[in-house]
């Protein structure tokens, strides 16, 4: 189970930092951020039950709150321009 829980995690993050880096939309990347947290879930339950991987552990709760961050910002609720303005710019019309 250690095997799968490390595993998972080291390949979903490189999986979705490659998601992330060929930024094909806000709504793709925001999945990406999912999946980054799906991968810190499984490497911080692999580093707090490994022997001497506490650190990853610690690492990892770390990173899984900014992937919530990440995941808040590209999928969270958005804002809709106000009536009368540019939606792209914000500039009003």
């Amino acid at each position: 189970m250690l095997d799968i829980l490390e595993w998972y995690g080291a390949i979903a993050a490189v999986i979705a930092a490659l998601i992330v880096a060929s930024n094909v939309s806000k709504r793709v990347t925001g999945w990406a951020f999912v999946l980054f947290v799906s991968s810190s879930l499984a490497l911080t339950a692999w580093g707090f039950l490994s022997e001497d991987a506490e650190g990853i552990g610690w690492q990892n709760i770390a990173l899984l709150l900014i992937n919530l961050w990440g995941v808040y910002r590209y999928l969270g609720p958005r804002k809709h321009p106000r009536r009368g303005t540019d939606a792209k710019t914000g500039d009003v019309a």
